[in-house]
This record gives structure tokens, sequence and C-alpha cells, in this order.
């Protein structure tokens, strides 16, 4: 956790003097009316929140800190059953949907709201972020936590809380998905840089999570890239697989100036040159990343991993890196990079993880092609599909024709969503090219295609 900007910290002084010079709190106070409090809500928590977003996205680290000011009475409460939710969904999660670690923060925020004196009315927006935070905390910390409120009306709603549905794994997961739904658009995620091994052991699994959103966010990253600097180097870490896999995301995903880019490729290709099975250990997880639905390993991913290999040093990486050059800069439909991915893939076992790598990498080509075709544009992937056999042919893989298949298959439904006219000629151009195409690919066998294409008798209604 960072501390604060002197600029955040006025900007938050001014809202909260703000709120307390308002005529809408001082009607609040007097009345205590439900209306009022909601119209200071309206007044005041939209510039909390356009606050807390410039946070978010130019200094993440700093968001908890954020959070803890705003937790002071002068803001009344102002995003708190917000802030309650983030802290919720921060917490690691083992996989029995059990927090990996007691989260403290959530406990402040709780405890804020609950000796808040508009409690009352923040009660209503809470509820269902404390059941998930019970519910994946432990029952003793709840209990104690529980036990800490002195105002017996407070302690019984918090008691109420705690649900029985959610004794199980299954029923924590399906109400944490639900619950994660909510807030799929918020930006709140932050984490902590380790600064010792023990710490890499804890912290590495919210700090890779924390960076593959900000990857996919397209976020700010500059605050962050100097903590990331600082990660690489660190000699303690270097040979530990949560240092290697931090370094393949920073090196993959992040725009890095020349100064900074110098300082990668000097520590990857020590822990390269160093670090017993790196390149075993590297390619698996870059085939990770390749089939990862949380983050796409881009062709200019991989071409930024390329730029940090030392292709002076003889090993399967410098092998691996100059077949990507060639396939990432003349494009998978060329015939000099079949035939340098047909040399390459020969010289290595068909199960192997650097050949399982070269196959997801043309595997992906297609598919953001394909899934990213409209469905006007079936031509196309009638084109695109005669490239099949070629690596088909290439890879010899039962996996890789089977992702071809399902690829297709996704495709061809879409298509069939569309053109419903079965004497259209968009239709049966589609129907001509998969009755062929296919059976030839080994997709469909010709009863499987008889059955996609049968029309469907409705049911007649009986007479009554």
């Amino acid at each position: 956790m960072q501390e604060l900007d002197r600029k955040y910290i006025k900007q938050l002084e001014e809202i909260a003097n703000d709120i307390q010079e308002s005529e809408v709190l001082q009607l609040y106070l007097e009345e205590e009316e439900e209306e009022y409090f909601m119209q200071l809500k309206e007044l005041f928590e939209p510039r909390i929140a356009d606050l807390y977003e410039e946070v978010a996205e130019k200094d993440p680290l700093q968001l908890i800190s954020l959070e803890n000011v705003l937790l002071e009475p002068e803001f009344e409460g102002m995003y708190l059953p917000k802030i309650l939710g983030y802290s919720v969904l921060r917490g690691e999660v083992d996989e029995n949907f059990k927090y990996t670690r007691p989260q403290d923060h959530f406990k402040d925020v709780l405890l804020a709201i609950c000796h808040s004196s508009d409690f009352d009315i923040l009660r209503k927006r809470i509820g269902q972020s404390i059941q998930m935070g019970f519910a994946m905390s432990s029952d003793i910390w709840v209990t104690n936590l529980i036990n800490s409120i002195e105002n017996k009306r407070v302690r019984y709603f918090l008691q109420s809380q705690k649900l029985d549905r959610y004794r199980t794994p299954q029923e924590r997961q399906a109400g944490y998905k639900r619950y994660q739904r909510q807030f799929v658009n918020d930006h709140f995620h932050t984490a902590d840089f380790p600064e010792t091994v023990s710490d890499l052991k804890v912290l590495y699994s919210p700090l890779k999570s924390f960076l593959i959103h900000r990857v996919r966010r397209n976020a700010d990253n500059t605050s962050i890239i100097p903590k990331l600097q600082d990660f690489v180097g660190n000699e303690a870490f270097k040979g530990n697989l949560e240092h290697l896999e931090i370094m393949v995301l920073y090196a993959a995903f992040f725009d890095l100036d020349d100064k900074a880019h110098k300082n990668l490729v000097k520590h990857f290709n020590e822990v390269r040159t160093n670090m017993p099975e790196f390149i075993e250990q590297y390619l698996e997880y870059i085939l990770e990343l390749h089939t990862s639905e949380d983050i796409d390993l881009s062709p200019r991913a991989d071409q930024r991993l390329s730029a940090v290999v030392d292709k002076s040093i003889e090993d399967d990486l410098k092998y691996y890196y100059e077949l990507m050059d060639i396939v990432h800069s003349k494009g998978y439909m060329n015939e000099e990079a079949q035939n340098a991915i047909k040399a390459f893939y020969v010289r290595y076992e068909g199960l192997s993880t650097i050949n399982e790598c070269v196959r997801q990498t043309i595997y992906n080509y297609f598919a953001r092609l394909i899934d990213n075709l409209e469905v006007e544009d079936y031509a196309e992937y009638f084109e695109i599909s005669k490239l099949f056999p070629v690596y088909m042919s290439i890879f010899a893989n039962q996996q890789f024709n089977q992702q071809l298949k399902e690829l297709s298959l996704r495709y061809i439904r879409k298509l069939l969503k569309k053109y419903t006219d079965k004497r259209g000629k968009d239709y049966q151009d589609i129907k001509k090219f998969v009755s062929t195409a296919f059976q030839d690919f080994g997709f469909l066998k010709e009863k499987e295609i008889v059955e996609m294409f049968k029309t469907r008798r409705k049911r007649k209604k009986t007479a009554s």
C-alpha cells in the first residue's frame, strides 16, 4: 500500500468540508429523514466516484489509502457500501471459496459502517456484501468481529447475515460469481508488491491478478512500472517461479522506454541462464497464457517477449523466438512461414511444450480472425479454412484438429441463426460448403451434417 498523494488528500478535504457545510446535511441531522441522506448521496458520491476513478487509473497502489480516508466520519458514510463490496472481492479465495488469509480491510470498512451514525440507512445497501464476506471468512474470525460490536442491534444485524446456504463450497462459488457480476465494470483493483521471498509466496497470486486486470483494461501503468522494475531486479526473487511469471507479464504486456527495456533484458537473461529448468517452466507459462480466458497473448505481446530474449544465447528459446519472428512478420498464411514451422516442429516431440506453444500460436491466429468475423463475411471464412489442412498436416495433432472443429462450428451456428431461409442463396452456399469441407477436414460425418441441416417439423397441435 502506498501513501495517498497530497493532491488527492487536498481534493478529499474539499469534499469533506463541502459535505459538512451542506444545507442538505443540516436538514438530515435535524429531521433524520432518509430522503435528505439520499439527496446528500446524490450531491457528493459522484465527486467521490470521479476521484476514486482517477486514483484507480493513475495510482492504483494508493487505493487502500484513499479508502481509509473515506472511513472518516466527516464523509458521512458516502461511498462506503461500494468500498465494502470492493474489499470483499479483493480477497484471494482458495478452491473451497474461502479466503486464504484474513481480510482486515473488509473488517475495517465494515466496522466503520457499524459505528457510523448513518448505520440504519447504510445497512440497506450492504447486506449482500456482508453475506459474501462472512461466507468466505472463517467462523472464528466472523464471531470475533461480531463480538467486538457493543451495540446489540448492530450485532444482531451482523449475525443475521451469516447464511446457512453458503455452508458448501458449491454454494459459495455460485454466490461469489453472482456477486462478482455486479462489479464487473468497476475499477477497484490494487495490490501489494512483495519485499521478501516469504511475501512473494503470499502476495504473488493477487499481484498477478492485478497486473492481468490492468492489461485487460489497457490502463495507465506509468505509476507501477518502477515497482515492477524493482521486482524484476530483486536478486532474492530470482529463480522462483512466481518471479518468472510476473517477469513474463511485465515483458509481454507493458510498453517500456529504452532504459526500462535494457534493465528488463539484463535481468531476464540472467534468470534464463542461471535458473534450472527455466525454459520448460517459461514455456509452460506461455502455454497457460495462450489458453487463458483472462488475457490474450497477442502477436504484439509475443514480439515484446522476443525483444527481451538474447538471441546470442544458444538454446531452445532462441530457436523458438526466431520462428515466432518469422510467423509474426510474414504471417501464418505465408508459405515461407509454414515451411519454417514444419522444419522447427519435426525437431521436437509432438507433445512437447514447445510444440504445443507453436500450435496454440497458430490456433489463436485462426480464432482471433474467425471469432471476430461478421456473419456477412462467411466467404472469408471459406477462404481461411483452406489453410486448415496445411496446419493439420504439419501438426498431426488431434487436439489441434478438435479446436479448429469447435471454432468452425461456433461460426457456422452463428450463420445458421442468421440465414434461416433454406431456399436462399446464403443458406445454400453454407450448406454446400459444410457438406463437403467438414467431411474433408474430419470435423463431421455425413450423418451429422445431414442432421445439422435437417428441417425440424413442427408438432401438430392435438385436437381438444
